[in-house]
This record gives structure tokens, sequence and C-alpha cells, in this order.
């Protein structure tokens, strides 16, 4: 059996620990009163025993409250008050340093919450180390000055989850839907350097790879991007290699007809769109962000997203490459095929793809055979999308997904600014979601004892709380300026505000979400 430190760490547990614990408190009072040596082994074995019940790693202040209750259980009331005095007494002298202890501990790696926290990230990597270790001031600023201390107790009793406190010193929201085809169809500006439209598909696929590690660095949660906003691309790519195609056959004075230079045009152009899907694909599994993992990102594949049939055939093809490389997967450094974590999938069920006579069910079939050896992609029904939402978006990275535009009917108008807004059409590309807290119903169950009036009771009072959480996170992001993250607010992906200006009238309106979560539903 291991026992979880307060740095995070895992040891041993050590019975002796125990019982020179308890006999010091025994020795620190009157001899008439004191507990005999074999009651003192008593309480260790007991506090022993209630540990391997609990089937998991007991935390040291579990056992230390195991402890307590059995001196108490044995009378010994005065060298349980000892004992709980000097168990306050090194609280206090704790709270001074425990972000030291942590930070070090992770620097040695040994903090065993940070390895299971993400498994997205590897804690032995110096760029995750100095994430977790700005993590660790960030959370110590966050309990002690920035939240409430009722939601920070409440987080720590496991009443609520109040997500990424590592994150939340900063005016940083959770995840959101990227602008892609803002970006790239009206150029973005990355690090400095001002990223014009792009001449070609490949090259449209490797500037929305820097986009997405550019937008990962910049927040904390998932995000998501669509192939339709790279399919008016291969066109471009298209008549880029007819030109090229038609100069070769020029050059060595052949005329091959037109149907056989469209074949090798096409031919060019499915090998340039094989190359510009494996950019997206191992350039997300390779990059790694500003804090120590590969950038969450979603892959939204919906052919009704198509302007028009020429774009919804360039945009299929693209989703069939896209399965097919995911259906092959990457290889490991033993050179293995493993299924990479990202991007995530999400292919959408729709009238041109979900019967067999109809003209898009080969990419419904590779989706499930992608599915039945990767485990993605996953799978929007548009028709019951239609019927519960009233139209068909992708969920942010997070898997969240938004609230269907209001705005736009209110006549709010643009208000992040973007280059391809359309009046009257509905807006998802470019909104965002605040943050997240999170409602623990197992807790509000068993705080009940059964009674129904009480646990509705219960429930109404943690609601309330989460709400406050949640205020919290709205007001931090009050009064953030866009030069916080200009890829996210002043060049496109989110926003095109000023230098300066702040971000507060996207935090209202239904423009961006904040979440509730629950956990313990069955």
């Amino acid at each position: 059996m291991t026992v979880i430190k307060r740095n995070g760490s895992e040891v041993t547990f050590d019975i002796t620990k125990i019982i020179a614990a308890i006999t010091k408190a025994n020795e620190s009072v009157d001899e008439s009163i004191r507990m005999t040596p074999m009651q003192i082994q008593r309480i260790a074995e007991s506090v022993e025993f209630s540990c391997l019940k609990m089937n998991r790693s007991p935390s040291v202040e579990e056992i230390q409250d195991l402890v307590e209750y059995q001196i108490m259980a044995h009378g010994a009331f005065e060298v349980a008050k000892n004992y709980v005095t000097y168990r306050y007494t090194r609280s206090l002298v704790r709270r001074s340093n425990t972000t030291d202890e942590k930070i070090l501990s992770l620097i040695e790696c040994c903090n065993e919450e940070a390895k299971q926290e993400n498994a997205n990230k590897n804690p032995v990597v110096n760029s995750t180390q100095r994430d977790y270790m700005a993590g660790e001031v960030s959370r110590d600023i966050t309990e002690r000055i920035l939240l409430p201390q009722e939601i920070v107790e409440a987080h720590r009793e496991g009443i609520i989850h109040f997500h990424d406190a590592d994150y939340y010193a900063q005016h940083m929201h959770n995840c959101d839907l990227v602008n892609l085809e803002d970006m790239l169809q009206n150029g973005t500006v990355i690090t400095g350097t001002l990223i014009e439209r792009p001449h070609s598909f490949a090259t449209a696929c490797n500037i929305a790879t820097q986009i997405v590690a550019q937008v990962a660095s910049n927040q904390y949660g998932g995000q998501s991007i669509s192939l339709t906003h790279l399919a008016p691309f291969v066109e471009v790519s298209r008549q880029k290699i007819r030109k090229i195609v038609e100069a070769e056959m020029a050059s060595i004075g052949a005329d091959p007809g037109a149907e056989k230079i469209t074949e090798l045009v096409e031919a060019r152009l499915r090998e340039e769109i094989r190359r510009g899907v494996q950019t997206i694909q191992y350039q997300v599994v390779t990059l790694l962000t500003t804090n120590g993992q590969a950038p969450f990102i979603t892959v939204f594949m919906y052919l009704g997203e198509a302007e028009n049939e020429r774009e919804k055939k360039d945009l299929a093809m693209i989703i069939e490459e896209m399965l097919l490389q995911r259906y092959q997967g990457v290889k490991n450094e033993d050179g293995v095929w493993v299924t990479p974590a990202f991007p995530k999938l999400i292919y959408v069920l729709e009238e041109d793809n979900i019967t067999e006579d109809a003209p898009y069910w080969y990419l419904t079939e590779l989706a499930a055979k992608c599915t039945a050896r990767r485990m993605v992609p996953d799978y929007i029904s548009e028709k019951k999308m239609r019927e519960l939402k009233g139209d068909v978006y992708t969920c942010m990275g997070c898997r969240s997904f938004l609230t269907p535009d209001r705005f736009t009917d209110a006549g709010i108008g643009n208000i992040a600014n973007a280059k391809n807004y359309q009046p009257g059409k509905h807006k998802y590309y470019g909104r965002f979601n605040q943050g997240v807290v999170t409602i623990n119903l197992p807790d509000v169950a068993l705080s009940s004892g059964g009674n129904l009036d009480k646990f509705w009771k219960i429930f109404e009072d943690r609601l309330e709380l989460c709400h406050r959480a949640l205020q919290c996170r709205h007001e931090r992001l009050k009064g953030t300026t866009s030069d916080a993250a200009p890829i996210l607010w002043q060049y496109g992906a989110l926003a095109r505000l000023k230098k300066g200006e702040t971000i507060d009238k996207l935090l209202y309106n239904g423009y961006s979400t904040i979440s509730l979560g629950y956990a313990g539903l069955y």
C-alpha cells in the first residue's frame, strides 16, 4: 500500500510513523492518563486496516483523520487534543511553503498528481515542467488572493470542481471554434509576420497548423476547426497545377487532349491533398505548445457547409484523405502503427452520405472502418441536431457545444469585426467558452442522507455556489485587452479588435458561453 503525500508524491505506507506520532502526543500528557504501548499498536493497526479497505492510496490528511478518530475512540481525549494541536501547528508551517514543495517535487518528477493530471502531457519534459511550475504559482495566488475562500474550500472538499485553477491568474479562456476561414481568406499575423492568403492547398494546410499551435499557446482548453475552410484552396491548387501541366505539354510539343490533361491535373491534385492532410496530421502530433503538450484540436467534417457542388466534391476528397490517414495511424518510435491522440475527428451524418445510394456513402463506410480501428471519428446527426438546436455546427475542443446563435437575430451585428461576417447568417466560428465549474452530484445525494426535500435544498445551494464561481471566471476575463493574445483577439482567430481594445463586448449577449459541468449521473 502507498500513501499520497501533500506535495503529490507517492510513498510506501509505514505503520511505524503512525506509532511514532501517537507516542509523541501520548508522552506530552500526564502519565496517569497515557495510553499503553498495546493501545497505540492497536490504533495504528486499525488505521492500517481502514486504509486497506479504501482500495486506493490514502492521503496523509485522511490517515491523520483516522488516527484522530481512533485516539478519541479509545477515550484518550487529552492525547487527541495534543495530536490535533500538533497537526494545526504543522499546517500553519506548511502553508508558507507548500507551493515551494510542490514545485520541487515537479522538478524531481515525483509528483504523482501531476503525472496523472493530463494524459496529453509528459511531466518529465522541461517545457511541461515549466508549465506545471507556473501553474503551481498561479494556483497558489488564485487560492490565497483571487478567489473567495468559500469557493476555494468547496473545491478542496470536492463539493464543486473549479477547473483549471492553474491558469486562472492569467486572463485566459477555455476553448473555442477558430474562424479559420477569415484567417486564411483575409490574412492573419503570426508572431509579428503577415501571413497572406495562401496560393495552394498545401500552403493553406501548413498555415492552418501554425494557427492551431498559436491558438493553443494562448488558451488552456481545446479548439475546433472545419475542413470546409480548407476546401476552397483545392480549386486554387487545381488551377495552378493545370497551368503547370499545360506548360509542360507545350514545352515538349505534346497535345494529349483536354480529358488527359484533366486526368493528369486531378492525379497531381490528389497527391497535394495527401501531402496537405499529412502536414496537418503530423504537425499536430509533433508540435509542442507553450504548455508542453500537443494542441487539443478537433477537426469537423461536414459536407453541408460547402458553398456549392464543386466545393462539396473537393471537401469530400479532403475528408476521404483525412479518414484514410487516420485509419492508417502514425508510426511510434519503434516503427509500429499506432492511434494518434489528435486531431479528434467529427463526422456529420446527412442526406448525402447516410444511405447506400447516396453520392457520399463511401465516406460513411470509410468513417465506420476508421472508428472500428481507431475509435474516431465521433458522429453528429444533421437531422437530430437541426431538430434540437436548429443548426448544425461542431462542438468546441473541450467537447462542449456553443448555444445556438441568438445575437444575429437580435441585430447585435459584427461585434468581433470578422472580415467574413455575413449579415443575417448565423455565426459559430470565432466564438468561445469562458470557463467551467462542475457540481459534484453524488456529494449532494450523500449529504442529503436520503431525504429528497433536503437533497433539492442542498442542490440549490450548491448550484448557487457554482454560479458565484462562474461569475468569478467571467469577471476575471472582463477588462482583458486584445494585446493579451493578438492571434485570438486582433488577427482573426476569434476577433479583429483594435490594439488596446478590451474583449468585454464578446463576453455578453450569448456571443461566448460559460459552462456548468456535472459529475455523477449514471
